[in-house]
Parts: structure tokens; sequence; C-alpha cells
């Protein structure tokens, strides 16, 4: 069966699916809480973040067929003339962070945000040249082949994507003037999830919708995604980038594109969608703090080891930049270039990190215990 088009938020779901939802919801939410309290705490929070955030552009693109591990994004992300999948994965990196500091800085979420971002999104990577921070003009579809009438799912049209994209808005932010949106095409027997809904249950929706309403033709996938961390920095319940669903959408990517076609057409299912993206972000929350507790206890214990300040100061570089270099590493610490060399060598012979013998310029100091952590 084609599905067709998608109906306006908000959105409802049935009583038997709003009670599972409300009931799993503070589990979650507890989760996320103590990840976000710990980062605040820990000594490696700040350095995380940016590999963190590094692994969610990753396993993003990864869903969309990018063929980019974490290792080679670690790896090569400073080449001077890196691939086009390693550009796409930093494209993702560089709109995420851009999005962030926008939110930061007391932005909204808005269209002409999400406008800005896919144009970061596309630069000079596969599909840049298909309208890169305009909305498409033509009906595009979803599906297994070129064929249309082979289409699992054919979105809105051209011409409705600004009303949709508009009402889009208008949930995730509410109306400037306190008006609250439409509730007339929604059945009287069903539960409403409004602009006021707990902000993971907003998420859940605000991602889906923004999927179906399709709006480029390129990148939505990607940017769908990004507008999961963002909305969620928006909504406070989390303050920084560090907490991200990809992986765990990753891991079912069927499942996770056959939950998102349920919400579409004249007869949406938001129940199962809505549990199942809580359950994936639930099983990422267990894992984040996982990481984090082991990463904290691998940055403790190799403080013990070291013997001077800048042993200290190029073990945690390396929990920022895990194959660092010497020439990166006093540039970014202001340590110099001897000094960071001698205590990376130190940091070796401690067998805290681990660089190859014959190499001879350009060395590079792994810090293989972290990135293990991360990967796992």
């Amino acid at each position: 069966m084609i599905r067709k088009g998608v109906s306006k938020l908000p959105i409802g779901v049935s009583t038997k699916h709003a009670l599972k939802i409300l009931e799993k919801l503070p589990s979650i939410s507890r989760k996320v809480g103590v990840l976000e309290e710990r980062f605040h705490s820990s000594i490696v929070s700040s350095p995380l973040i940016q590999l963190l955030s590094l692994n969610e552009s990753v396993e993003s693109t990864r869903i969309e067929g990018t063929q980019v591990t974490f290792s080679d994004m670690v790896e090569e992300q400073h080449d001077t003339n890196p691939r086009k999948e390693i550009i796409e994965v930093q494209n993702y990196h560089n709109a995420l962070m851009e999005g962030y500091h926008q939110i930061n800085n007391g932005c909204l979420i808005s269209t002409r945000m999400i406008k800005d971002l896919h144009e970061i999104l596309m630069k000079d990577a596969r599909g840049a040249k298909q309208a890169a921070g305009d909305y498409r003009k033509i009906q595009n579809f979803i599906g297994p082949s070129k064929k249309i009438e082979e289409a699992s799912y054919i979105p809105v049209s051209a011409g409705e994507i600004e009303s949709f994209m508009n009402n889009l808005e208008l949930f995730m932010n509410g109306h400037p003037y306190g008006e609250v949106l439409s509730q007339e095409h929604l059945s009287s027997d069903l539960y409403c999830f409004d602009e006021n809904a707990d902000a993971l249950i907003k998420t859940a929706i605000i991602h889906a919708q923004f999927e179906s309403i399709h709006p480029f033709l390129d990148g939505n996938g990607r940017l769908g995604r990004i507008l999961i961390v963002l909305n969620l920095i928006q909504s406070k319940l989390i303050s920084m980038p560090t907490f991200f669903v990809s992986e765990e959408l990753e891991k079912e990517k069927a499942r996770y594109y056959d939950m998102l076609n349920v919400t579409r057409g004249i007869n949406p299912e938001w129940g199962d969608w809505i549990l199942f993206f809580m359950q994936a972000s639930e099983r990422m929350a267990d894992q984040l703090n996982h990481k984090l507790h082991q990463a904290e206890k691998l940055a403790e214990y190799g403080l013990k080891k070291c013997e001077t300040n800048s042993e200290k100061t190029m073990w945690l570089y390396t929990f920022r930049d895990p194959f660092a270099t010497v020439k990166k590493a006093s540039s970014q610490t202001k340590v110099s270039a001897n000094t960071a060399r001698n205590a990376f060598n130190r940091l070796v012979d401690k067998e805290l990190l681990y660089t190859e013998k014959d190499v001879k310029r350009n060395k590079k100091y792994r810090n293989y215990d972290l990135m293990r952590i991360l990967r796992d």
C-alpha cells in the first residue's frame, strides 16, 4: 500500500498507546537527566562532547548508506583533501554544532534556521547540486526504485511544503500570540499530544513529521536527525549536544523506516512510532551513561600514572583528539611542541598511548582504550 501525504500537527494516539507512553516517560527522562548531570561534573565532559557529536554524525550518515566508521572519521577528519564521504560526515557535524550555537544564543528552531542548516549539510557533498537550502520544487517519493508506482510513501506536494513547515514550526515553538493549534482533524476518541507535550514525545513527533514532509530533494533524513538533538536542547531536556539516538536507529534501520511510515497517510498510527523512539532513546541513554562512566575511569587511571603537568595536559587532550599529533596538540593547548612531544612519548612508555615505532614525521599518538569505549 502506498501511503500519501501526512496530516498537520498536533497528533492523536489511542488511550492504550497514551498510557504506555506516559508510563514509560519518567524512567527515560530520569536517565537522560542523570546523563546531563554527569556531563556537568565530569573531568572529560568538554572533550567528549566533540567526540560523541562526531560519532552521532557518523551513525546518522551511515543510515543513509555512507560507509564511514568512527575510526575513519577520527583518523581523516583533518585531511586537507578529504574524500566525499568524510565531507558528508563533517558537514553533518558542522550543521549540528551551528544549530546548537544558534539555540545557545537565544534563537528558536525556525524554517529559516532549517534552510540554513540544510545548506551547510549539502556543501560540497553528494546531492550538493540539489537546491541546497531551498525547498524542493517537484514531487518526490520514497521507495526501493525510481518508479513512483513502487513507492512506499509519496510526501506532500511541493506547493504544500511551506504550509506544513510553518505548522511544524508552530508546533516546535508555540504560537507567538499564545494561540493553540487546531485539533479539528483529530478524532474525539484519541489522546492528543499537542505543542505542550513532554520534550521527548514532542521530539519524536517533530522528527517523524519533518521526514514525512520531506521538504528537500536530498538530506532530509540527516537534517531530521539533527532536529532531534536541537529540539532536546531547545526544550532544555539537555543543555549541550550530548544525547543522540542515531546509533540505535541505525541498528534497527528497517524497523525505523517502517515505524516512520505508519505515521503517514489518512490513518496514521503515531503510538507505535513514539514508543519505538522512546525505547531507542532509553537504550541510548543507558549506553551513553556507560560510555561516560568508562571514559571517566580511564581518565582517572591515566592521571594517576602521569608525573608532570604536561603529561596530564596531553593525556586529557587525547580525550578530545584520540589520534593526536604534536603539532595540533601544541596549537590547541599552547604547550610547546618539544614539551608536547616529550609528554606524549612518556605516555607511550607508560602504555597509556600507542604510536608507530617506524614513523618519524607527523606521528600520531593514539588513545586506543578511549576509542574502544566509544565504539562499544
